[in-house]
């Protein structure tokens, strides 16, 4: 595994301190955001920018390889669909492999007939878009979210309900691919994330590590990898030869570069 960190944690951070702390934990990636959180790269970002990004992670010496940003293919339009191609060609023009997308966040028996065909068809047109520019689109195991005071509430959307999650998958080409996030699934009631990983093992190009804690109200809190009971030594059983980036997604911006560091420590005990 190539481990880094995921962008989402640093939504509040300029990029040049998400590569500092990213170089300071003797990681090798850094997902760049992209239009979807407060410090993301701009979807009008000109090539000036794009120049300045690249000089940064070269700068650091950390690997450009990853991107994420925002979409909902669940929702019954169409609407995304141009976002998802301007963030394809910004990929494109920074030598981007893979970015990070959502099927969406609808609750999964929502999700049927034209919304279903609907989510398909805007799924495969971004990936036949991207096929022509080298890009890799990496759809998230991601349920819907509820917010509340005290922490969040996660329930099963298209891509963390497994069945419907591999019956998408059936109806995608071969070169769309996942983002497997264990604790997203254990998030939605899925009891062990590892086995939808060895399912979709040759589909699998992307990684995020991170876990939530159980809060008294039945809610869940963002937290390090180690923090809930889901089995950790299983899941990184499964991965023991996946050789694509692992990224570190603490989503706790107040204390992110110390979370991701417990979260690389917490892993790299279990590694040992």
């Amino acid at each position: 595994m190539k481990f880094g960190n995921a962008s989402w944690g640093f939504r509040e951070a300029p990029l040049e301190e998400q590569l500092k702390v990213t170089k300071e934990l003797g990681l090798e990636v850094l997902e760049l955001g992209i239009a979807n959180a407060p410090k993301d790269l701009p979807l009008d970002a000109c090539d000036e920018t794009l120049a300045e990004v690249k000089a940064l992670y070269e700068k650091y010496g950390i690997e450009l390889c990853c991107a994420a940003t925002g979409d909902d293919f669940t929702n019954g339009d169409k609407n995304d669909v141009a976002k998802i191609k301007k963030v394809t060609d910004i990929c494109a023009k920074l030598g981007i492999k893979y970015l990070r997308i959502f099927a969406g966040f609808s609750p999964v028996a929502e999700v049927t007939g034209k919304r279903w065909d609907n989510m398909i068809e805007c799924l495969k047109e971004v990936d036949g878009y991207a096929a022509s520019k080298g890009v890799f689109m990496v759809v998230e195991t991601h349920g819907g979210v509820n917010g509340y005071d005290d922490g969040v509430e996660h329930f099963l959307s298209t891509s963390s309900d497994p069945e419907t999650l591999y019956k998408m998958m059936s109806q995608l080409p071969e070169t769309v691919k996942v983002n497997f996030d264990p604790a997203n699934l254990w998030a939605v009631g899925v009891k062990h994330p590892e086995e939808v990983y060895n399912k979709l093992k040759p589909r699998v190009a992307v990684v995020h590590l991170k876990d939530f804690a159980d809060l008294p109200s039945g809610h869940l809190k963002p937290a390090a990898c180690g923090e809930s009971s889901m089995d950790w030594k299983e899941i990184l059983k499964s991965l023991a030869d996946f050789d694509g980036p692992a990224l570190f997604e603490y989503e706790n911006v107040e204390d992110v570069a110390e979370g991701s560091k417990r979260c690389y420590d917490y892993i790299k005990s279990l590694l040992k």
